[in-house]
């Protein structure tokens, strides 16, 4: 085979740097964005926040200074033994004592307690022997997150392999260990559990007897025994049963979920949505991303004399500010149009609620507004909106479609509202089976399968029939 030099012509899309940056842009979090913009205006010295001057403020954004005067209002002049501490609060710090009573301030910036951390910090103050201080820290390691054991005390004494340590030491630790704190750690399946929390209970506690009886060998059997023949078999009445049956179910199955909870995420709204005489209107949320501006004194420095080197420096800080600013406004021009459309589709949820809830895929928005489904798919990604039913995710207003009887189309987000509101209004005595449920969904005009059914079901955290039914 010759080989030989050939000349094509040919076009194909390439994705320029300008365009990368919009796209990263559009796909990133309120949060992640104003990290990008704080690490853009630090590196970048032609870039800069755009203040605003108290005369250029708008009337909404006005603030009432006289409102906030004091009522005292002690004029231009002050009198001479006047000191300005007597006027206004001090903000310097206050004095910390030697206790340390100051290190508050950095103990609340630590990471949230673990249930190990706890449990360790109790095993501190007990007075253990350094075998037994060994053998509570092999249990310790050996709890879950809900409090329970994963090896037993012989799975226990075989790990740690210690010289003249029998079972009964390492089950006495155990003992000791099951006082501490969340009442029912270390228990080795739900009936130790909730046996350890009846029994840390006061004697005098009413029904605590009757509890513990049921829960040691009628357990299984709670959620579908009938009182009567619960209080046959236990000889005692129907009503102490109701009150044990009462005050097994204030305990807690999983005690170690109590410690140890992820820390409280707090959302930032991109988007506002409000009822204003009769319409709904859609707004960017002003405060997440702050309004940038180009350094104008070192722009000049393009015109000005200087060295090649410098002019060049500036220029390329130039374009990128430009660039960068430029994404910014398409970032938000993008979102505001994906917004829009989307509470145009969904006015009856903003008005009934999740049962108002219209099908809606990301074609239709894309189709609408004239872009490519896989930019409707980043702008609507970690972005969230703020409604009068709630701050939602953008993806929570896209759901797929089952038929109507009258040969229209419901939303599954609507459906799973049908069913949780079915569930919640039913007789506990005999609740609704998924049968049951597809029936009356199919009497307001929604024809869903009873897999479906039991699929929502199983999403919206709603147990089988069999497991909701309540004789009590």
């Amino acid at each position: 085979m010759k080989q030989s030099l050939q000349l094509k012509m040919g076009q194909s899309l390439a994705l320029t740097p300008q365009l990368q940056q919009a796209i990263k842009l559009l796909q990133l979090s309120t949060l992640d964005l104003q990290q990008a913009i704080e690490e853009a205006l630090e590196s970048n010295p032609l870039l800069e926040r755009e203040e605003e001057e108290p005369s250029e403020m708008g009337a909404d954004a006005a603030v009432d200074f006289t409102a906030a005067a004091p009522e005292n209002d002690t004029g231009d002049e002050l009198p001479v033994d006047t000191r300005w501490e007597d006027l206004l609060p001090s903000s310097a710090p206050a004095q910390t004592n030697g206790d340390g009573e100051g290190s508050q301030f950095a103990d609340r910036d630590t990471e949230p307690e673990t249930l190990q951390d706890q449990l360790l910090w109790q095993l501190n103050l007990t007075r253990f022997s350094e075998t037994d201080h060994a053998i509570a820290l092999a249990f310790i390691d050996a709890v879950d997150a809900n409090g329970r054991l994963t090896q037993s005390p012989e799975e226990i004494l075989e790990a740690l392999r210690l010289p003249d340590i029998e079972l009964d030491e390492v089950q006495a630790v155990l003992h000791r260990l099951q006082h501490f704190e969340p009442t029912g750690v270390f228990a080795a399946d739900l009936r130790e559990c909730l046996l350890l929390q009846l029994r840390q209970m006061d004697v005098e506690t009413p029904h605590r007897s009757t509890a513990g009886a049921i829960v040691n060998r009628h357990l299984d059997s709670v959620a579908t025994a009938d009182p009567r023949q619960l209080s046959r078999r236990l000889r005692t009445t129907p009503e102490d049963v109701l009150g044990a049956l009462n005050l097994i179910r204030s305990l807690d199955p999983t005690p170690g979920i109590s410690v140890g909870e992820s820390t409280t995420e707090y959302i930032i709204p991109d988007v506002f949505v409000k009822r204003s005489n009769g319409h709904w209107r859609v707004e960017l949320n002003p405060d997440i991303a702050p309004k940038l501006r180009i350094n104008s004194l070192y722009a000049n420095l393009v015109k000005s004399g200087g060295s090649a080197s410098d002019k060049s420096y500036v220029q390329d800080n130039l374009q990128e500010a430009k660039v960068f600013m430029k994404s910014l406004q398409n970032r938000n021009e993008t979102l505001l149009k994906v917004a829009s459309k989307i509470v145009e589709h969904q006015r009856d949820f903003l008005e009934y609620g999740e049962e108002g809830m219209r099908p809606l895929i990301l074609a239709d928005i894309a189709q609408q507004i004239e872009m490519h489904e896989s930019t409707v798919s980043r702008a609507t990604t970690r972005k969230y909106m703020h409604t009068p039913r709630g701050i939602h995710e953008l993806k929570f207003f896209f759901s797929s479609h089952v038929a109507t009887t009258e040969g229209g189309e419901c939303s599954s987000t609507a459906i799973k509202a049908l069913i949780r509101k079915l569930v919640q209004g039913e007789n506990v005595k005999k609740p609704l089976s998924d049968n049951k449920l597809c029936v009356l969904l199919e009497e307001q005009g929604v024809i869903v399968a009873r897999r479906t059914v039991a699929k929502y079901r199983e999403q919206l955290h709603i147990p089988p029939s069999n497991e909701r039914k309540r004789l009590v």
